[in-house]
């Protein structure tokens, strides 16, 4: 018995009217003869497979090729677009990782932070006991050595380009000098000290931005005025010279404030910078100080105190920015800015030889700390981010 076959045209129809094509509906409505070209070129816009007969399979097999060469060209473009995507957003993907990492673990720190305090003071007939131990690191320097550890702020990966974790510690611990590592002692200070120093040339640089914005214009408003006043107030400029409050309203060299850092705590362990936050020994004669145990007695100055590093920190750039002894630092500081050089501690360091009564010598003493410190890598740094939801004040 032989099989009835469909013959072609009819399959075709049959086709159409399974997907319900309009296109033929309308042709048949119309009472239009389609040949079986059209046919097959309707079905086609409409991307149904044809009947595989034998005078067709040569279309249909060039059809599926082009499609085929098409879906191939888009994919490889989806490819070439993503892998290149990756590499461009890879930087900013790896910043957002680490600024997740640090958030995680500074809020750990800081829901933490109590109960070790009370910890501390548990352990304090412990710690008394121990505190003649020449290997033994209290819980104020342990605490830090951790969080450190924890947050992976590694000087290293500074050094080569990453951002510094922004962690603002409002104290020193008290036995730093107990590290017995001098590398590592003097690592940790450095750790320690430099977010609190790029977290106040970040400001600085806001206002001198701010200040540049509000000079370009034709006319200012009132706040920016007020604003204007204010900052030619902070930097003791008078007479409203523009020029001199450019001049004053720069940052500190980030090797710079470290090495006097240094040079005026040891390196964080003197009594001043312990006692009260005095990281620069700057003196004072009618604010709150710590009374020098070998001072001239001509002389009535004390060592002023800080609430904080930060307000020491803040005091010191404030100094350096308006003080008359420092007339030449700053010039200098403003010509390598018009020069557009970049403001590099090592080029400036010659002009700090008021800051102590031995003069040059106190300049071939900071020059030595960055030299043989390797501060000038730390120049251009920058925080990772010193918003205050991600930062971490202890």
């Amino acid at each position: 018995m032989k099989l009835k076959v469909t013959p072609y045209l009819e399959q075709l129809l049959e086709l159409g009217k399974l997907y319900k094509i309009d296109e033929l509906k309308l042709y048949a409505k119309s009472k239009k003869k389609l040949t079986t070209s059209q046919i097959e070129l309707i079905l086609l816009k409409n991307k149904i497979r044809l009947p595989e007969q034998s005078y067709n399979k040569k279309k249909i097999a060039e059809i599926k090729f082009k499609e085929q060469v098409l879906t191939n060209i888009l994919i490889t473009l989806f490819l070439i677009t993503f892998a290149i995507s990756l590499i461009s957003v890879r930087p900013f993907i790896k910043t957002v990782t680490t600024e997740i990492k640090f958030t995680y673990v500074a809020k750990e720190y800081k829901s933490n932070f109590k109960s070790d305090n009370h910890t501390k003071k548990d352990n304090t007939e412990f710690s008394n006991n121990k505190k003649n131990d020449e290997n033994y690191i209290g819980i104020d320097t342990q605490i830090t050595l951790n969080l450190f550890e924890n947050l992976k702020y590694d000087l290293k990966s500074i050094r080569l380009g990453q951002s510094v974790k922004p962690v603002y510690l409002t104290k020193l611990p008290k036995d730093l000098k107990k590290i017995r590592s001098t590398n590592k002692r003097k690592d940790t200070f450095i750790k320690i000290i430099m977010p609190l120093i790029l977290n106040e040339n970040e400001k600085i640089l806001e206002d001198r931005n701010k200040l540049f914005k509000i000079l370009s214009k034709q006319s200012n408003s009132m706040g920016e005025k007020v604003w204007l006043k204010r900052r030619f107030k902070d930097y003791d400029v008078n007479g409203e010279d523009v020029t001199e409050l450019k001049q004053r309203m720069d940052i500190i060299p980030t090797s710079i404030a470290i090495a006097q850092a240094a040079k005026e705590s040891g390196w964080g362990t003197s009594r001043f910078a312990l006692e009260g936050n005095a990281m620069y020994g700057q003196w004072t004669w009618d604010g709150d100080g710590i009374e020098p145990s070998q001072k001239d007695k001509k002389k009535e100055h004390k060592i002023l105190k800080f609430p904080k590093l930060q307000s020491s920190v803040s005091a010191y750039m404030k100094n350096l920015n308006t003080h008359r002894g420092y007339t030449e630092f700053r010039k200098e500081r403003a010509e390598k800015r018009e020069s557009n050089k970049k403001i590099i501690g090592v080029d400036l360091v010659d002009y700090l030889y008021n800051y102590a009564q031995t003069g040059s010598e106190y300049v071939k003493t900071l020059k030595k700390i960055i030299q043989q410190n390797n501060l000038t890598d730390f120049d251009s740094s920058t925080l990772m981010n010193s918003s205050r939801s991600k930062s971490l004040t202890l």
